[in-house]
């Protein structure tokens, strides 16, 4: 393991809209790949890697909360389709040379082990990329919320989100092209200003056990390397 490196184990957050096709809908196995390809390129350089996926890209529950449908129902709609999406990229990341292990809140054991605390440690442990699907378990929670709960059980130095944005603005970039970018904000500041980087339980969470989120293009070039050798990207939310 590299004595460069910042972070030796991450908490990798991604949007389930990472593997959708050009509609921003379904699973694309090319986008998989491409995910799958950045990926290896981090364990490459001996960090631990643990991912929480969203199922953006195969249900939205506003949709059908819109309708009148119960929340409940609504979101574990969504963490079935995180364990579908998981199951999706640890084929693509299977196929990259990576060993995968996928592990869901939701008890299903034809296609994925239980989520263990101990058990994902040691998989981190042995050098195998675990998948965390089913959110929390729970309605009424985010796959944002699982990312950070997650981050802190199996001890992660930093949860990074990765996203299509380049770090976090003051204001949408694609609605205004004044907004300005942060370099680095607090925990504080993110909640005051509302900006979008987490949700409010997620960043508390973060905040109350002192874990740095970073935020970047996952999609541009030697980003997630940069930020795991101490590189100049992205921004970092913390304090």
């Amino acid at each position: 393991m590299s004595d460069e490196l910042k972070y030796h184990r991450i908490l990798l957050k991604l949007g389930g809209e990472s593997l959708a096709g050009p509609g921003g809908f379904g699973i694309d196995p090319l986008q998989a790949e491409e995910v799958a390809a950045r990926i290896r390129e981090v364990r490459s350089l001996g960090v631990d890697v643990a991912i929480v996926i969203g199922a953006g890209n195969l249900w939205r529950g506003k949709t059908g909360m819109d309708r009148g449908m119960d929340r409940a129902t609504a979101d574990y709609m969504g963490m079935l389709g995180t364990v579908m999406n998981a199951l999706a990229l640890m084929d693509a990341m299977e196929r990259n040379g990576l060993i995968v292990r996928v592990q869901s809140a939701i008890q299903m054991q034809a296609v994925a082990e239980p989520y263990i605390r101990r058990r994902a440690i040691r998989h981190l442990e042995k050098g195998r990329v675990v998948i965390f699907g089913g959110g929390t378990g729970n309605p009424h929670f985010s796959t944002d919320t699982a990312a950070a709960l997650r981050a802190v059980e199996i001890g992660a130095e930093v949860v990074i989100k990765a996203t299509k944005v380049d770090g976090v603005y003051d204001c949408d970039p694609v609605k205004n092209p004044n907004a300005v970018k942060f370099d680095t904000i607090t925990f504080m500041d993110a909640i005051n200003r509302r900006l979008e980087v987490m949700d409010t339980t997620a960043l508390t969470l973060c905040m109350e056990n002192e874990l740095p989120i970073l935020v970047l293009n996952l999609w541009q070039p030697d980003a997630l390397r940069l930020a795991l050798t101490g590189g100049k990207v992205g921004t970092l939310v913390m304090g």
